[in-house]
This record gives C-alpha cells, structure tokens and sequence, in this order.
C-alpha cells in the first residue's frame, strides 16, 4: 500500500482543535456583549466585524500543520 494514501490523524485532530477554537472564540465574544451592547451601534458594528474575521488568523498555520505537518 502507497505512504502517500494512508490517511493522517492530523486531520480529524485539526478539525477538533478548530471547533474548540471557534467555541471558545464565541465564548469569549458573547461574554463581552453585556458591555458591547450598551454601546453606540457605530461603535458595535467595527467591534462585530473585526472579532468576526479575526478568528481566522491562527488557523492559516493549524490549517497547514494538517496538511503537511509543519507549522511553518
């Protein structure tokens, strides 16, 4: 049987390790909605749109350590 097509624990372990990241990152973003929410709407607005496409960042290198499995 061909290395190339045994399947990686890494990627089921990738993919566990993103749900936890998301759940935590909504955690942490509706715990502070108490405080946000008393703010003005054009203030909510940035803060809602930077915590939405934040969460992305750490996955381009746990994304690639799944693919090949090196961080860098």
């Amino acid at each position: 049987m061909d290395h190339a097509m045994t399947p990686s624990w890494r990627k089921p372990v990738g993919m566990f390790i993103i749900l936890a990241l998301i759940a935590m990152w909504c955690i942490a973003v509706v715990s502070l909605s108490g405080i946000v929410g008393r703010w003005h709407w054009a203030l909510q607005l940035p803060f809602y749109l930077v915590t939405g496409i934040i969460w992305i960042a750490p996955l381009k290198p746990l994304l690639r350590w799944m693919e090949i499995g090196r961080w860098r």
